[in-house]
């Protein structure tokens, strides 16, 4: 291992850990934030932040989950189909114009 020259420079100080029960009136409903620009409040009081609670599906909403992709699925594949079959026709079409060419050359 090389000797680095320089070593890393330790932190001037430590950081401060805050107890999640003493936050010091700086908790979200504290009036330091409405002095910041970006959380100020809104309509009804309400705070520039929201919570979002994402639970696990039950069973029901896995099935419309599944309902929904096999929604997609199918539209997809009917798309595929659609797709398939208009190139049939044109295909058809060329195959025709061919045999009347070859059969107009001789």
């Amino acid at each position: 291992m090389v000797d680095d020259a320089n070593p890393p420079e330790r932190p001037r100080a430590e950081p401060e850990i805050i107890p999640p029960d003493r936050t010091g009136g700086r908790g979200w409903d504290s009036p330091w934030r409405a002095n910041q620009g970006f959380y100020g409040n809104g309509p009804n009081g309400a705070w520039g932040a929201q919570r979002i609670f994402v639970l696990r599906p039950g069973p029901l909403g896995f099935i419309a989950i599944m309902l929904v992709l096999g929604l997609i699925v199918a539209a997809i594949v009917l798309a595929l189909i659609g797709t398939l079959l208009i190139w049939i026709p044109a295909l058809a079409l060329c195959v025709a114009i061919a045999a009347v060419y070859r059969f107009l050359r001789r």
